[in-house]
């Protein structure tokens, strides 16, 4: 039987790290291909914003998902110290006594094969296939792998690849600015945004996507408006207008939800409501969706606190709470007596927007006979004083 180990940090795992396998996986065949993630990578140290081992092991396992000829193992990554491949090799041979093992590597990593840890062993152990990026890299690969041979008595194969044009370490750093999501699988994305790996924030072009899909139909024209119009008043106010977007397109994001659904949620993830909340369900989609946002999406305390208060009010909110606030009720689609002088307001003085704001909010749910929920009505006061509203 033969088995092929494709070994590295994968931190995270990458389209190209797909590419690289499939390409060997076809040209190979091997009865075993396994996937055998670092622990601790013994040539470098990791990044300080590197998940943990484990948590790597399961990017790999995600990333790897669709391959089923592919098996990730946890040899390594539960490994203690220093992870050596040959270590790993020979743990392999011990699971798999007798059988023929190929190690596939890259380009670089082939022409410093001589000066791994127990680099005579790990050859004797296994052949070597390396993966050559280009033909202009074919004749320095050719001779160090005669090197090898001579010096060795490695048993080596090159495999030409067109390798894209990526790396664990761009993609690291493109993470934090809401790009690199085009070198990863949807669903590894998607963990790494669900747990904000590599100080990752979404892409929001994405983030729309997802969030579209949650809603009513006729509910996402008011959704884009509010983030459009978040982000124009972070501008102006001096905020992240990229974190005043993810609000803005995460405030509604459980808006379609029934009112038993929204309840069993609360119930579920010990969201406390007291007996008007309860009664008032329609309340409820700023509460479900800010913990939705932190569950669903990673999304930060701020941005939470702001779903949380954007369809009440409370009283002294911070600024960022008040853009959201203000965003959801004068975005383009609101039409309403009084929607154009706040709207100026928003742009003069948030204060005075929120005061007027919560003012018409009051008069229109006493018009209806509603009842103004307490933290609407502790807003509408404490604004309301200090601009005589």
């Amino acid at each position: 039987m033969s088995i092929l180990l494709y070994g590295g940090g994968f931190d995270p795992p990458h389209l190209g790290h797909l590419a690289a396998a499939d390409r060997a996986q076809e040209a190979l065949r091997p009865d075993r291909f396994l996937v055998i993630p670092d622990g601790t990578p013994p040539h470098k140290p990791l990044p300080a914003e590197a998940p943990d081992a484990l948590t790597r092991l399961e990017l790999c396992r995600i990333a790897f998902a669709d391959r089923p000829w592919a098996q990730v193992l946890d040899l390594a990554a539960k490994r203690e110290g220093p992870c050596y491949m040959v270590d790993t090799v020979e743990e392999v041979y011990r699971l798999f006594p007798g059988e023929e093992l190929s190690l596939l590597l890259g380009t670089d990593m082939l022409l410093c094969l001589d000066r791994w840890y127990r680099a005579e062993d790990l050859m004797r152990r296994c052949r070597i296939v390396a993966l050559c990026r280009n033909r202009d890299e074919l004749l320095s690969l050719e001779q160090k792998a005669e090197a090898l041979r001579q010096r060795f008595g490695a048993k080596i194969q090159i495999l030409e690849h067109e390798a894209l044009p990526l790396s664990s370490s761009q993609i690291r750093a493109e993470l934090p600015l809401r790009k690199g999501r085009e070198g990863l699988t949807e669903e590894t994305y998607r963990r790494i945004i669900r747990e904000r790996l590599y100080g990752s924030k979404p892409d929001l072009d994405w983030l729309q996507r997802q969030v579209d899909a949650m809603l009513k139909k006729k509910r996402i024209p008011h959704v884009h408006g509010c983030a459009a119009t978040a982000r124009d008043l972070a501008l102006r106010w001096g905020m992240d207008p990229d974190a005043a977007q993810e609000a803005g397109i995460l405030h509604d994001c459980t808006k379609a939800w029934s009112d038993e659904e929204q309840l069993r949620y609360c119930d579920e993830m010990g969201i406390t409501l007291d007996p008007a909340e309860r009664q008032s369900p329609q309340l409820l989609h700023a509460r479900t969706g800010a913990v939705a946002a932190r569950v669903l999406f990673g999304s930060p305390e701020d941005i939470c606190d702001a779903i949380r208060w954007h369809t009440t009010g409370k009283p002294a909110m911070d600024r960022f709470e008040k853009i959201l606030y203000l965003a959801d009720m004068i975005e383009p689609g609101r039409d309403f007596d009084g929607v154009d002088t706040i709207r100026s307001l928003a742009m003069e003085d948030l204060d005075a927007a929120m005061a007027e704001a919560l003012r018409v909010s009051v008069k229109s749910i006493r018009r209806r006979k509603m009842h103004v929920y307490k933290d609407t009505l502790e807003a509408y006061r404490w604004y309301g004083s200090a601009y005589g509203r």
